[in-house]
């Protein structure tokens, strides 16, 4: 049986904001930054193998300008399903950990950006230092993914409670799967 606690974990701060019960948006909304980030990491290591990489560099430098904005609306929705988490619990630590993780690569992304940004027209390959900081942030955004991961699975932060889920599980008329 839930804990108050967890149950409060499993409730949207507002349903209009950060999705409803059950339905949270952060998870949708962080592939938008994973997917550009390490899109942007295959095109700068692609940059050093062909002989005219300007395509690469100016689309990797634009990839990770969306990774950027795709995560602030990320930090957004994940701002307020924190909010949600008991204070004090161990969500809560592990949810802190998280969202420094995600500031932490979402600032080095905007450095990153704005380094590659004062070399636009140079149209040669990434250099290997801003190939690192993308490799480095990347590493970082993968342990932060795993915490992430460790608060819906482990302590199941705006999942569905276990009565709701056992709805999926039950024999009975077919309905579409969008029909709930």
């Amino acid at each position: 049986m839930a804990t108050e606690s967890q149950l409060q974990a499993k409730r949207p701060v507002t349903a209009a904001l950060a999705g409803p019960y059950g339905h949270p948006f952060h998870p949708i909304l962080v592939t938008v930054p994973i997917g550009a980030w390490v899109a942007s990491l295959v095109f700068d290591i692609a940059s050093r193998f062909v002989h005219r990489p300007g395509f690469l560099t100016q689309g990797s430098e634009w990839l990770i300008a969306v990774g950027v904005i795709g995560a602030l609306l990320a930090a957004m929705v994940g701002f307020l399903d924190l909010f949600a988490i008991p204070a004090g619990s161990r969500a809560f630590r592990t949810a802190l950990v998280h969202m420094t993780l995600n500031l932490l690569v979402t600032a080095a992304y905007v450095v990153n950006f704005l380094w590659r940004y004062s070399n636009y027209a140079d149209g040669g390959s990434v250099g290997v230092g801003r190939l690192v900081l993308s490799a480095v942030s990347l590493a970082v955004l993968g342990v932060s993914g795993f915490l992430g991961g460790k608060l819906a699975y482990r302590y199941g932060v705006r999942v569905a409670d276990e009565s709701t889920q056992a709805e999926g599980y039950t024999r009975g008329p077919r309905r579409p799967t969008w029909a709930g």
